[in-house]
């Protein structure tokens, strides 16, 4: 069993799960689990140790153990959060600027309608 983990492997491991989340598009509610659930990451931590025997069917044995030492440190917990929400932003700027000019023409065309009809 792993009992720490040097800052480096937990940058890096911070990093992997940032990038599967906004991969995957789950930022916001991963974020929001996170921070719902911050005062108990130890405990976290723990139900990782616990669902050991399942969890190594799925996935590396050792990351598992290093993932459940990385989230038993407020600090840890405080960085993956911060980097799902910078990966977020940085992945997807030009779809989010995209649609908000989408939106905005879509507005207009509304304004200009309803304004040809209560001009007459």
């Amino acid at each position: 069993m792993i009992l720490e983990i040097s800052r480096e492997r937990s940058v890096e491991l911070i990093e992997k799960a940032s990038r599967f989340i906004v991969k995957h598009r789950m930022a916001a509610p991963a974020i929001m689990t996170i921070e719902s659930l911050r005062p108990l990451a130890r405990i976290g931590s723990q139900v990782i140790y616990f669902l050991s025997p399942f969890i190594e069917t799925l996935f590396n044995t050792k990351e598992h153990q290093e993932f459940a030492v990385l989230l038993e440190k407020e600090e840890n917990v405080k960085l993956l959060i911060d980097r799902i929400d910078e990966l977020d932003v940085e992945m997807y700027r030009e779809e989010r600027e995209k649609r908000k000019l989408l939106r905005k023409r879509r507005m207009n065309k509304i304004k200009n309608f309803f304004y040809k009809i209560f001009k007459k």
